[in-house]
């Protein structure tokens, strides 16, 4: 493995969880980071920590579920650093419940943050990276992709099954096209993040609470992080395509 020295990636969801701790670790082997999510406030505290660390770091608010929005990302990642090398796809929200109809805000919300988010974000890069011959999109999906889906959360499952099948079904396109670009998903299993805050049914929140009360049945964002990358510092005619990652006690 190599290191990501000079490489410049692009992580979506960094204000938290997954996202903050692959961007923190990234700027440690190298990489130059931008970051993305919608709270401006702890965008700018990441960024400063990095920087007070050595590292470069730049960000932009960006709310995935606006294209014209995940545009202005990819054009400010270029402005900014001439390149994009490594597309982290990992903002999402995780609202559970049944299907009620009253929940269809809910639903809309998230369909347009952990589907279309991930199209826009791809459809963005994708011109850029062919250009190029080279770059890497890693698509954070579930273990819910990996799974029946559940039904005390039915349309996030269905919505990470969908995020599973855009990875397969891009890896296999970029490979027809001979573009060089990479494609991993990542179906983390239960991890100790702020997503769970993001369920607003009562019963299903104190069932989420629950399940996420035992700590040697989660992992920690930074031991995610380490598992994706990994997957960056392949070498490049190397690709995880697939890559679910658990507690060993879950």
């Amino acid at each position: 493995m190599g290191n990501l020295t000079g490489k410049v990636v692009v992580v979506t969801g960094a204000s938290s969880g997954i996202g903050q701790a692959v961007a923190k670790m990234a700027a440690e082997h190298g990489a130059k980071l931008v970051l993305a999510a919608r709270r401006e406030e702890r965008l700018s505290e990441l960024a400063e920590t990095i920087k007070a660390a050595g590292g470069e770091a730049v960000y932009k608010v960006t709310d995935v579920s606006k294209k014209e929005q995940v545009m202005e990302l990819t054009d400010f990642a270029i402005s900014s650093f001439g390149q994009i090398d490594v597309l982290v796809n990992n903002a999402g929200i995780m609202p559970s419940g049944f299907l009620d109809i009253e929940k269809s805000d809910e639903w809309d919300a998230l369909i347009d943050i952990n589907i279309k988010g991930v199209l826009y974000n791809i459809g963005a890069v994708l011109p850029h990276m062919r250009a190029r011959k080279t770059g890497h999109i890693i698509n954070v999906s579930s273990v819910a992709a990996y799974e029946t889906a559940s039904p005390y959360a039915i349309v996030y499952s269905m919505a990470k099954h969908a995020v599973k099948n855009i990875s397969e079904g891009l890896r296999q396109q970029e490979a027809i096209l001979q573009t060089g670009i990479r494609v991993t998903d990542v179906g983390p299993g239960t991890i100790d993040t702020d997503l769970k805050y993001t369920i607003t049914d009562p019963q299903m929140r104190a069932a989420a609470m629950q399940q996420y009360s035992d700590p040697e049945k989660m992992l920690q964002p930074e031991e995610m992080a380490l598992a994706i990358i990994t997957a960056m510092e392949m070498p490049e005619k190397i690709a995880f395509n697939t890559m679910v990652v658990r507690p060993v006690n879950s």
